[in-house]
């Protein structure tokens, strides 16, 4: 497996708000910046999204994929690459950790492997730039829309 690239950002809310707002893929577009549309195509018996289509327009990379997710318990999910015109792998997963003072610490895991070369350096910044953005945005998010029901 390639390495991957993580990082963490701590958020003023508790983890099951959090994870409403990664859980809640509709909402994507109005937040991520580089997912343009978002579709849920399988949710699991607890009504959890299974497989996501993504089309996603990150500058340099315009992808149209499909990622399968995998819940585990409320804090956190991962998902792997199932379809993509331009990624040879798309893997990474969310693990929330609660914090003292209802606050939650967010690590956001990241590999990707694209069916074009690039070099290793150029890749893990992609994934970095990607990553924090992701978590800049959930923050913003989270913390502009406190206990936002799901819809």
């Amino acid at each position: 497996m390639a390495e991957h690239t993580s990082s963490s950002i701590t958020i003023e809310a508790a983890p099951a708000d959090v994870m409403g707002v990664i859980a809640d893929f509709a909402r994507y577009p109005e937040w991520t910046g580089e997912v343009k549309e978002a579709e849920v195509l399988a949710t699991d018996a607890e009504g959890r999204a299974e497989r996501v289509r993504l089309l996603l327009d990150a500058g340099a990379i315009k992808d149209d994929h499909t990622l399968a997710y995998t819940w585990t318990g409320g804090n956190e999910v991962s998902w792997t690459l199932v379809k993509s015109q331009m990624l040879r792998a798309l893997d990474g997963s969310y693990s929330l950790a609660p914090l003292d003072g209802g606050r939650t610490e967010v690590t956001y895991r990241l590999t990707v492997d694209v069916k074009i070369p690039m070099l290793g350096m150029i890749k893990r910044k992609a994934e970095k730039v990607i990553i924090d953005r992701a978590l800049a945005g959930l923050k913003k998010r989270v913390e502009s829309h406190p206990s936002q029901p799901k819809g």
